[in-house]
C-alpha cells in the first residue's frame, strides 16, 4: 500500500508544476491560490461531511491547523507561483526536492529525530544534483536576477512545506485524523490568501478561458485533494523524511512534461543534475531495512 501511494504523489505533484505554469497570466497570484484551495476545501468538508468523518478539534489543535494552513495551502505556493514567472516549472520541482533536507533537519529540530545515516548522503547528492542542474545559468558571467528570484522563492515555499510536515507530523502524533485537519487547514489557509487578496485590492475576476479553468480543477481536485491527503498519509505511515524523498522523484516527470510544453533545454550538466538527484533517491531506499518502509503494516489513515 505504502509503494502505491508513494508513485500517486510523484505521478501528481510531477505534473501539477505545470498546471501552476498555466495558471500565470492577468489572475493576481493571491487569487488563483485562493480559488485553489476553496475549492479544494469545499470539496474535502461536503466529502467528509457526506462520510460523517469530519472530526471535531479543541482549540489548539485549530490553531495548528491554522498554522499549517498558512505554510502549506498558502503562503508557499504564493511563493511557488510567484517563481513560475522567473523559471520553468521543471526547475521549480527540482528545488522542491530540497524538501527531503530540510523534513530531516526539521525533524531533528522539532521532534529530536535522529537523522537516518541514509540522510546526509542522499542529501548531498540531492544538493548537488540541484546545482549541477542550474550550473549552466549559475556559471554565466552576468547571473539572471529573474533566476535569482525563481531559486530563492522555490526555496522559501519548500521551507514552509517542511514546516507543515511537521505540524502534520504533530497532528498524528496526537491522534488527529489527517483528512480533517487537512479540511480545517485548507479553508484557513484560504481565508489568509482571501484577506491578503483584498488588503492588495486585488480582482476576485476569473479568467474563464478552458487552460485556465482546467489546470484549477486539476490543481485543486488532484493537485490538492488527492495528492496531500496522500501525501500527509505517507507522512504518518512512513515518517516526514522517508516521505519527502518522493519529491526526489518530481523532477523525472515535471522535466519531462516542461520540455513537451515549456521548451526546456537539457544540457549536458541537467542530465547530471538529474542523474545526481535520482542517485540521492536511490541511497535513502537502497538500505538494510528498506524493505520495511513498504511493508510496514500500519492502520491506514
Amino acid at each position: 500500500m505504502n509503494a502505491l501511494l508513494y508513485i500517486s504523489v510523484i505521478l501528481i505533484w510531477g505534473t501539477t508544476w505545470f498546471a501552476i505554469y498555466l495558471q500565470q497570466g492577468d489572475v493576481p497570484v493571491t487569487v488563483s491560490v485562493f480559488y485553489r484551495f476553496l475549492l479544494a476545501a469545499v470539496i474535502m468538508l461536503v466529502a467528509l461531511l457526506a462520510t460523517r468523518r469530519l472530526r471535531r478539534l479543541a482549540l489548539k489543535d485549530h490553531l495548528f491547523c491554522m498554522v499549517q494552513g498558512c505554510c502549506v495551502f498558502c503562503f508557499n505556493f504564493y511563493c511557488f507561483y510567484h517563481a513560475a514567472a522567473y523559471i520553468t516549472s521543471g526547475l521549480e520541482s527540482v528545488i522542491f526536492s530540497m524538501a527531503v533536507l530540510f523534513n530531516a533537519f526539521n525533524g531533528m529540530l522539532f521532534f529530536r529525530q535522529k537523522l537516518a545515516p541514509a540522510v546526509i548522503p542522499a542529501s548531498v547528492l540531492g544538493l548537488a544534483g540541484i546545482i549541477t542542474l542550474f550550473w549552466h545559468d549559475l556559471s554565466a558571467a552576468h547571473i539572471a536576477p529573474e533566476l535569482l528570484k525563481g531559486i530563492g522563492l522555490s526555496l522559501l515555499g519548500t521551507y514552509g512545506f517542511s514546516l507543515g510536515n511537521m505540524i502534520s507530523s504533530r497532528h498524528q502524533r496526537h491522534g488527529l485524523d489527517v483528512l480533517s485537519t487537512n479540511t480545517y487547514a485548507m479553508f484557513y489557509g484560504t481565508a489568509v490568501m482571501g484577506a491578503l487578496s483584498l488588503v492588495q485590492d486585488a480582482s476576485f475576476a476569473i479568467d474563464l478561458t478552458p487552460q485556465y479553468l482546467g489546470s484549477l480543477v486539476y490543481l485543486s481536485v488532484f493537485g490538492s485533494v488527492l495528492a496531500f491527503g496522500i501525501y500527509f498519509t505517507l507522512v504518518g505511515r512512513i515518517g516526514a523524511s522517508q516521505a519527502a524523498y518522493s519529491t526526489l522523484l518530481f523532477p523525472l516527470v515535471a522535466l519531462t512534461v516542461s520540455t513537451f510544453y515549456e521548451g526546456y533545454q537539457w544540457h549536458a550538466n541537467a542530465v547530471i543534475g538529474l542523474a545526481l538527484i535520482l542517485l540521492g533517491n536511490l541511497v535513502m531506499f537502497c538500505r538494510p531495512d528498506w524493505r520495511g518502509m513498504f511493508c510496514r503494516k500500519n492502520a491506514a489513515a
